[in-house]
């Protein structure tokens, strides 16, 4: 069976925000093998007015841009060969690894950080409903963009052999999650946790000798949460909606303060969670999508209505589930705008309404059985 054959481009450019004393800009190469790129420069520099972006050359109007475009020339010509030479190899290739051959670097037993990126990404989705949730998957794709974009922001590269990931990398890459991306401090923290994994298994195959999280220690920033008062959730409740998607929302929060159930479970809720007891109360036994942990949750009288609301609703029918639940970052969307509504002026989200109920509906109901 033929490999089939990989894309490959050669294209030169300058960078002109790096001009020297003189005003000239240096000449840049940049390979491309299956969309992948990998620039350097080729050592020659020129005005910028005298280089054609067009056809990729220096003008030849002068003795300079004719030796230069010679040199070019001979650059497009040798990396020409090495990329011959390892087509012939039929093994697969990169664009850093050709350009590293060009530079006279040796490639061989060297592997690339997103080569092992998406390797690890891949059997993170294969586990999901295994060993991984669905959004933990998400999240190292999420990290790996991130990384890919910061990359290109820093480094003009599209991708960096391991052992080329030192601490400053590390270091730089924190620096652009908060002002370049406006990550908070937890947020960033949690992008460096995920990349690490990535570095520790590079560690366990020896494809990097130095650890660059070494001595890194992480610390989350302890977050103070408002939490409505049982005043504003009863506002809330009670307050004339005629918008569909802001009172389905509503409805959505509700019924999570009122079983202490995460937005991920709500979103799971089947028919076959409901059960009935000897005595004929109802409960959600459901287990826990985050830990596995079985619960058993007294189905009360608001979240029972709230079921029976949405009982034939053609979406949850249609997905056999008990609640049309939209995507988390929606249902924070609308719930802004259902505080700004209620006139509450704290933050609503789906993770404040479990722990609502852990404040007051759960101490209320030990209390009176306490009290009983």
């Amino acid at each position: 069976m033929n490999r089939q054959k990989s894309t490959f481009r050669i294209s030169f450019y300058v960078r002109r925000t790096r001009p020297n004393k003189h005003g000239e800009v240096p000449v840049c190469v940049r390979i491309t093998v299956n969309g992948q790129r990998a620039d350097t420069t080729i050592r020659k520099s020129i005005l910028p007015d005298q280089w054609d972006a067009i056809r990729g050359q220096a003008s030849p109007r002068t003795t300079l841009g004719k030796a230069i475009n010679l040199y070019i020339d001979t650059v497009r010509a040798r990396i020409i060969r090495i990329h011959r030479d390892l087509e012939m190899d039929e093994q697969p290739f990169t664009a850093q690894q050709v350009l590293d051959l060009y530079l006279g670097r040796k490639t061989s037993n060297r592997h690339t950080l997103f080569e092992l990126f998406r390797e690890h990404n891949d059997k993170c989705h294969q586990l999901v409903g295994i060993d991984l949730a669905a959004a933990t998957a998400e999240r190292y794709e999420t990290c790996m963009k991130l990384t890919q974009e910061f990359m290109r922001h820093t480094y003009h590269r599209d991708d960096l052999y391991l052992d080329e990931v030192d601490r400053r990398f590390v270091e730089e890459f924190e620096f652009y999650l908060k002002p370049h991306r406006g990550c908070c401090h937890n947020t960033a923290t949690k992008y460096l946790k995920n990349f690490k994994k990535i570095t520790r298994i590079a560690l366990a195959r020896e494809w990097m000798q130095r650890d660059p999280f070494a001595e890194i220690r992480f610390s989350l920033q302890p977050v103070k949460r408002e939490m409505p008062e049982k005043a504003e959730i009863e506002r809330l409740m009670h307050k004339e909606i005629d918008i569909p998607r802001l009172a389905q929302t509503r409805d959505l929060f509700i019924f999570c303060c009122f079983t202490g159930l995460a937005f991920s479970d709500i979103k799971q809720l089947a028919p076959e969670h409901i059960v009935t007891d000897m005595q004929g109360h109802r409960w959600i036994r459901k287990p826990r999508q985050k830990t596995g942990n079985m619960c058993n949750i007294p189905l009360l009288e608001i979240p029972a209505r709230i079921l029976q609301r949405y009982r034939t609703d053609p979406e949850g029918v249609a997905h056999n589930v008990l609640l049309p639940v939209s995507s988390n970052q929606k249902m924070n969307a609308y719930l802004k705008e259902l505080a700004d509504i209620c006139g509450i002026r704290k933050q609503l989200t789906t993770h404040c309404a479990r722990h609502w109920h852990q404040k007051y509906l759960l101490n209320e109901r030990y209390l009176q059985k306490s009290a009983g």
